[in-house]
């Protein structure tokens, strides 16, 4: 019968030393890899039509024939300048607003409209869920 002793473990390379990365290297990568996986997970573009469905097309009108009827069409809302189009009449306060539609804005805005654009007409209590305010921009985003 062979008696082998386990062999002593092998130590960890050094930043700097070798060609592996050290392991501080290597978990900071790890983590950084984790957070860019959390923070660009994929928006639900159906979801995001749904919310749009249920919370905003009884307002708001988007694609090919779509115009301002209750609300502003949402065609290309995306950089466009709040109180921008010609076929809706704005409140005062969203027609002289500086207000340039980014998704911050826009998250603002959805999150309370008020807040962003004291005086506007919109009637909306406002959206707290993170997930689905992804879901919505990221819907409004395929109608650029």
């Amino acid at each position: 019968m062979i008696n082998r002793q386990p062999s002593p473990p092998t130590p960890l390379p050094q930043a700097g030393e070798g060609s592996k990365p050290a392991v501080g290297s290597r978990l900071a990568a790890l983590v950084a890899l984790i957070a860019l996986a959390q923070t660009s997970q994929a928006a639900d573009l159906t979801a995001g039509r749904d919310i749009f469905t249920t919370r905003c097309a009884s307002c708001h009108q988007v694609g090919p024939s779509a115009r301002g009827a209750f609300g502003p069409q949402l065609n290309a809302i995306i950089g466009r300048k709040a109180g921008g189009t010609d076929d809706y009449r704005y409140s005062d306060a969203m027609k002289t607003s500086t207000v340039v539609w980014t998704d911050d804005t826009l998250r603002a805005f959805l999150q309370s409209p008020a807040k962003v654009v004291p005086g506007t007409k919109m009637r909306f209590w406002g959206m707290s869920n993170a997930r689905q305010l992804d879901d919505l921009l990221a819907y409004l985003r395929t109608l650029q």
